[in-house]
């Protein structure tokens, strides 16, 4: 019998990580018997624009194939760990459940893509869990429903990522993470393209490890289970490893960023992918923020690259009016409500138009620039005198600083969902090969 088993929202700004909840159920069903895994634990991503989610907005599935005698063991197994893991009574934490026998109906299917880059209720899940027969548990609201169910839905057939996550002991959660970068940029070094996002380089800062009080000690993300495998035995850590799995994920896939955004879907708290033209100057604001206006789809759109976001600004910086553009990003309600912002997560450029620099004519005697004589009176030398009462203004076509392709920010301000550069010409589908041989510990 297949089981998806979903869960999400069981952390807190206190600690507590939903993927720790997942690699601990991991090894106590892999300890029963009869249990066996069908894919690699997911982590599915969802919308990173909801405003109250925290960080990295992911939920978990699990798919495994069992006997039926054992479902009532698995469902307690897993009831039991959520409960005892999950940081309940916290502010904002709703942990919850959901256990789908068989396969994902089309509407599951279709809720689970909606969560990608839509804000749903939690009435919509509550309703669709009991017309596909799911069990389901929730713990505080049952907002967390949306995203448990989202992850039984999303069954990652398309381009995909892998991530090796090793865990810290309880006694060292909240202490400084004790991984020795430089051994992450000999492993970034040797690993890359098939592994990403380990180092940003731009700004000298490790990426692969958190900085908050969750029970990660340090995640890789890259193309297969081998290569982060291989990677993880790389990282030289001054700490135990209490566990480590391998997930198979969403991250760096841009799967919330895929087609072209329509008019009314331009939303608060959603993503948009518009075409169109530079219809206002880059303007940088106190803080190294820059903002343009964009002219798209009948409406006009004020663009955002914020400090955080590196080198990428200067990009922005020198775009001129005129310039045809795609921008992708998340959309922001401005604090009066009157206008939205679209918040940049990379721009691709179309076309630029010709930076035009107009001077006045030199001196065909001294060289000198020559000033004007007045309106309709043509240009003096104010150094030799000379008069040139029929030479016209020159132009010149200055190169432009930047030129067309894709632009995308320096690593540490990626979302979880953007997609590197380096990942471009890798995408993948899922064709259900057989786990690597030691996939998780214990």
């Amino acid at each position: 019998m297949q089981l998806h088993i979903g869960i999400d929202d069981t952390d807190s700004t206190k600690g507590g990580c939903t993927t720790y909840i997942a690699a601990r159920l991991v090894e106590k069903l892999t300890s029963l018997g009869g249990v066996r895994f069908t894919d690699y634990p997911n982590i599915i991503r969802l919308n990173p624009n909801i405003p109250y989610k925290t960080r990295g907005n992911a939920a978990v599935a699990l798919r495994v194939e069992i006997q039926r005698t054992l479902y009532d063991v698995v469902q307690e197994t897993a009831l039991d760990e959520i409960e005892t893991g999950s940081h309940i009574g916290q502010k904002g934490t709703d942990p919850a459940v959901v256990i789908l026998m068989g396969h994902p109906t089309p509407e599951i299917k279709q809720f689970s893509r909606k969560a990608l880059c839509d804000v749903l209720s939690e009435r919509d899940a509550v309703k669709l869990v009991r017309s596909s027969g799911a069990s389901a548990a929730a713990y505080g609201t049952e907002l967390g429903l949306v995203g448990a169910l989202a992850a039984v839905g999303q069954t990652l057939t398309q381009d995909h990522t892998f991530e090796l996550i090793a865990y810290r002991r309880k006694e060292n959660c909240g202490s400084p993470r004790q991984v020795d970068e430089a051994s992450v940029v000999r492993m970034d070094k040797m690993t890359s393209p098939q592994t990403f996002n380990n180092y940003d380089y731009e700004n000298k800062r490790m990426l692969i490890a958190p900085h908050g009080p969750d029970p990660v000690l340090f995640g890789i993300r890259g193309e297969n289970a081998e290569i982060v495998t291989e990677a993880f035995r790389m990282v030289e850590v001054r700490e135990p490893v209490e566990r480590w799995a391998v997930f198979r994920t969403n991250h760096g896939t841009d799967a919330h960023l895929r087609v072209l955004t329509e008019n009314s879907e331009v939303k608060p708290n959603r993503p948009a992918v518009l075409r169109g033209v530079v219809s206002g100057r880059p303007n940088r604001i106190p803080g190294g923020h820059v903002f343009f206006d964009l002219s798209a789809i009948g409406r006009t759109f004020t663009c955002a690259a914020y400090e955080p976001t590196g080198q990428f600004r200067e990009t922005i910086a020198n775009l001129l009016l005129g310039d045809v553009v795609t921008v992708y990003g998340g959309v922001r309600e401005s604090a009066k409500g009157r206008s939205v912002t679209i918040n940049l997560e990379k721009i691709l450029i179309h076309q630029l138009v010709d930076k035009v620099r107009i001077e006045n004519p030199t001196c065909p005697v001294c060289g000198k620039r020559l000033k004007s004589a007045g309106r309709r009176q043509g240009y003096r030398c104010e150094k030799c005198s000379l008069k040139m009462p029929d030479s016209t203004k020159r132009t010149t076509t200055e190169m432009r600083p930047i030129g067309t392709g894709l632009y995308v920010p320096t690593p540490k301000a990626h979302r979880h969902l953007t997609k590197p550069l380096c990942r471009y010409g890798q995408e993948k589908v899922w064709d259900h090969h057989p786990a690597i041989g030691r996939w998780h510990r214990p």
